[in-house]
């Protein structure tokens, strides 16, 4: 009996011996993990950043159109009543050294409903391209603000990329509170435009350049992937925080701008 007990007792201690000379499991490779870490917080830094853009150029494009709006020497509130898009690029970054390069970013809305005549849509990103030769030289910022006045003008601006004065006729936009005076210019032209640099505005000629929706900062503000109609033209599409100071102002001057017509009708 004692000689199967101490037969026993060898047994588990040689199991125990081979257990404990088993190789262990090999470590994670950490080095990878910390990467692939490091990496993730990049993209969240990345998209954070992005996001806050939008959101800097939704508020700028507030204070370039409410400027233009207010200033005597400013943009018809009729006349913007009137519009189907609007579109603000605040701080176009213009380069000039024999080649004259535009760049800038900003926001475009639209009036929703099936004949432009209801509240302003949610903000859709988009960006201005464009270049142009002659003897120049320098460079400046200038804010841009344009109404697009019918529905082909709108059509073409929701394309992938649109040349002004070539997919979308474009004019200089009167300046001046009064719409009459500029009532053949806003049927004629697809699309009016204003800059406003040293705290003054006035209609400029954007020919040349082009205009074509800004699909990553659109699926930065977001949150998933979405074109400029279904943004603009859709009313599915519901206004970002971000963008509703904006929206709010729009219409607000449209809503003063038709109870005044209204007012002067019924005199």
């Amino acid at each position: 009996m004692k000689r199967i007990l101490v037969f026993a007792l060898l047994c588990v201690a040689g199991m125990i011996r081979a257990w404990s000379q088993e190789p262990s499991a090999p470590p994670q490779n950490t080095d990878q993990q910390t990467a692939t870490d490091q990496q993730t917080e990049t993209d969240q830094a990345d998209a954070a950043e992005l996001r806050q853009k939008q959101s800097d150029r939704l508020h700028s494009s507030r204070e370039v159109l409410k400027a233009a709006l207010n200033e005597k020497s400013g943009i018809s509130k009729s006349l913007t009543e009137s519009a189907k898009c609007v579109i603000v690029i605040p701080s176009v970054k213009k380069f000039a050294i024999g080649f004259g390069v535009d760049y800038g970013r900003g926001a475009m809305t639209c009036r929703l409903g099936e004949n432009f005549n209801g509240p302003w849509s949610a903000p859709s990103m988009i960006a201005l391209e464009g270049g142009n030769f002659g003897f120049q030289i320098g460079a400046q910022a200038t804010d841009l603000v344009m109404l697009v006045m019918n529905e082909r003008g709108v059509d073409s601006l929701l394309r992938s990329k649109s040349k002004l004065g070539g997919d979308v006729s474009v004019a200089a936009g009167p300046i001046g509170r009064s719409f009459t005076a500029a009532t053949d210019l806003g049927m004629r032209a697809e699309l009016l435009s204003y800059s406003h640099t040293g705290g003054v505005f006035a209609g400029v000629a954007l020919n040349g350049s082009s205009l074509r929706p800004d699909n990553d900062g659109n699926t930065s503000l977001y949150g998933r992937e979405l074109t400029a109609r279904e943004i603009v033209r859709s009313g599915q599409v519901a206004v970002p925080a971000d963008a509703r100071p904006l929206i709010l102002m729009l219409d607000q001057t449209t809503n003063a701008a038709a109870a005044s017509r209204s007012g002067e009708k019924s005199k």
